[in-house]
């Protein structure tokens, strides 16, 4: 089955969903809920672990070698790390995001007795009073504070708001969908790659779509801090695609508009097979696409290999700019996205070998050597001009 049609309006309206409920790694209770009850909507089943990630299951043709599509919930935010004499609060970063762009964000601080809103502002930021040091001060967290929106003046005022070490700070997205296709906001990171799956979820459920093996659509919940898939995947799935943002900036391959495929991140190379039959698909059926190699990344793919899934890994990407930081995606990568994801599924299993997680060489996979390509050139000789 080719690549099916992407509703990108509901795409869209599920993005500006997502991303108006708060979940930074930690605190993801609200968002696993809210997904649970689309997939009902959707009619596709499915099971929560203890903690809260996701495994939907789109029944397939053979439920062994499973292939599945996984992006996380979580997102970037702070905690609080201490009430400070001045009312404020020091905050330490959930994931790894510079202080930087947290300069001037709004913010929700959840605590056990109700939630507040706040500001994060550099530890110095009225220019009347600091002058040229406001422009002088360094960059990181210690040189920020989160100002409460409330009579909060010393520690025992933020005692007496309840306002305790340890709660959770979720910073607001401020999203804008541009009419020409541009999506500007924090925690597109991966609010989108979720979007993508459910959009793609819902081609397949109206299109009654019908895969080889059965699909594990997998949602974590802390990948944002290196947990990610790590503890997701059943011993039935045999291949897995994560779904999440490519760094489009200076000396990367990546780009804005079709999909990126990642063929290697800090970890390294993704799988060999896997990776090449996504290129051929996006081929197969015009789907823009760009490869890439990430050297400060890493993934739910990542985390699923080094907790021992013995499984073939793959990362397919929208670019985003400023990734951890203001960040910029385009419609058309996502409707991208999901139509490679729609190709994937419904393609045949091409590695039946894949369907036992032991067996013998009969059916092992094949790469090219040196030896073969020589061969191949001598067969078929290239004509210099």
């Amino acid at each position: 089955m080719p690549r099916l049609a992407i509703d990108t309006d509901y795409l869209a309206d599920r993005l500006a969903h997502l991303l108006a409920i708060p979940s930074p790694t930690g605190y993801t209770d609200t968002i696993v809920r809210d997904c649970c009850e689309e997939l009902e909507r959707l009619g596709v089943g499915y099971e929560l672990t203890r903690r809260g990630a996701i495994r939907a299951i789109y029944q397939g043709s053979r439920r062994k070698a499973a292939r599945a599509i996984v992006a996380h919930l979580d997102t970037l935010g702070a905690q609080v790390k201490f009430l400070k004499d001045n009312g404020r609060l020091e905050l330490v970063p959930v994931g790894h995001w510079s202080a930087r762009f947290a300069e001037g964000a709004r913010a929700t601080i959840f605590t056990d007795h109700g939630s507040y809103r706040g500001t994060i502002l550099p530890v110095k930021a009225s220019g009347h009073t600091f002058a040229d040091e406001v422009d002088t001060l360094p960059v990181g967290w210690e040189y920020v504070e989160l100002r409460i929106d409330g009579p909060a003046t010393d520690r025992a005022s933020l005692e007496k708001l309840g306002v305790e070490v340890g709660d959770m700070v979720a910073i607001d997205p401020q999203p804008e969908f541009v009419e020409n296709g541009f999506i500007v906001s924090r925690h597109l990171d991966n609010k989108a790659g979720v979007a993508v799956m459910l959009a793609a979820i819902e081609a397949m459920v109206r299109e009654h779509a019908v895969t080889p093996v059965d699909i594990h659509f997998l949602l974590t919940i802390a990948e944002e801090v290196g947990v990610g898939a790590s503890a997701i995947l059943s011993h039935d799935v045999a291949s897995m695609v994560t779904l999440d943002n490519g760094t489009t900036a200076p000396g990367q391959n990546s780009s804005e508009f079709g999909v990126t495929i990642a063929m290697a991140d800090q970890t390294g190379p993704f799988d060999y097979h896997l990776t090449r039959k996504l290129a051929r698909l996006c081929a197969d059926n015009e789907i823009r696409y760009q490869k890439d190699i990430f050297r400060h990344y890493r993934s739910d793919s990542a985390s699923a290999l080094e907790s021992g899934a013995d499984v073939r890994a793959a990362l397919i990407t929208f670019g985003i700019d400023a990734s951890h930081g203001y960040e910029r995606i385009h419609m058309h990568a996502l409707r991208s996205l999901a139509e490679l994801v729609t190709a994937y599924v419904t393609s045949p299993l091409e590695i039946q070998r894949d369907r036992n997680e032991l067996g013998s060489l009969k059916g092992f996979t094949h790469q090219p050597t040196e030896d073969e390509e020589a061969e191949e050139a001598r067969e078929d000789p290239v004509v210099l001009p």
